[in-house]
């Protein structure tokens, strides 16, 4: 809580932390005074800390964030470590697709990291594309990403993407729909709702995925999604069900299975 409590003084007074620290024996003005109780009340109301100070740090870059995409979590930079072990090379200009894209912390440091590789990012949501557009300027990767907006429970929703694909990821949608208000508030009450209801059994979206694959992944390409706890088996299955060649998934920090890795 203190350490909240510091960046939220910190933003109210327009400062760094380090700032903040060096001009801690200063009295706050009334209006920071001011601005720092309207956040303080967000927070209280378990409003997330990555929409009240509008950023959070991804492998280590700072994202824009908006309550129109999911904060970005430390789980997902799992993607990232499986995704890079499959692109050893990161000389290549290879041709990248990320679905549901939100932020564009998948996708944009994948860009990031592989200089010569062009992307697309698909969402469903036009204010989640604002987003990413604005994080690939700031990141400097902006004329080598196409964001398209889409919905993959329509038919025919692969053929606007210009694949195939060396590499496909996704964080898509993986809670159960009725576990949604369940959830902490900081999820339930403020994350976009489409980004987490996966359908009656969180499983929708890799269904739609797995159909897809084929035509979005060129031969020995690879996709790797993120998996809610307890469902790499399932969503193996699926895979492998489809002709996917699935790997061993990746555990998090947790040492829960996060990430499913499949070959086309």
């Amino acid at each position: 809580m203190r350490f909240e409590a510091r960046l939220l003084l910190a933003r109210a007074a327009g400062l760094s932390v380090e700032q903040l620290v060096a001009r801690g024996g200063e009295a706050a003005p009334a209006p920071v005074v001011a601005t720092l109780r309207a956040l303080t009340a967000r927070r209280v109301g378990r409003e997330p800390m990555a929409y009240i100070l509008g950023e959070r740090e991804f492998w280590g870059r700072p994202f824009k964030v908006s309550p129109a995409v999911l904060v970005p979590r430390p789980d997902s930079e799992t993607v990232i470590e499986a995704a890079l072990s499959l692109m050893p090379d990161r000389t290549r200009p290879w041709r990248m697709l990320d679905l549901g894209v939100g932020s564009g912390c998948l996708l944009l440091t994948l860009l990031c990291e592989c200089p010569a590789a062009t992307a697309v990012g698909l969402d469903i949501s036009d204010a989640a594309l604002a987003v990413a557009r604005s994080n690939a300027e700031a990141l400097g990767v902006a004329d080598r990403t196409r964001l398209v907006l889409g919905d993959w429970r329509i038919p025919g929703w692969e053929q606007a993407l210009d694949g195939p694909f060396d590499l496909v990821v996704s964080n898509p949608p993986y809670i159960e729909a009725s576990a949604i208000d369940g959830l902490m508030p900081e999820v339930g009450r403020f994350e976009p709702r489409e980004a987490l209801d996966g359908g009656p059994d969180g499983l929708g979206a890799y269904h739609r995925i797995a159909a897809a694959a084929h035509a979005l992944i060129v031969p020995k390409g690879h996709l790797v999604v993120e998996a809610g706890e307890g469902q790499a088996p399932e969503i193996s299955r699926i895979f492998g069900e489809s002709g996917l060649i699935v790997g061993a998934p990746w555990k998090d920090l947790a040492g829960i299975d996060r990430v499913v890795v499949a070959q086309q």
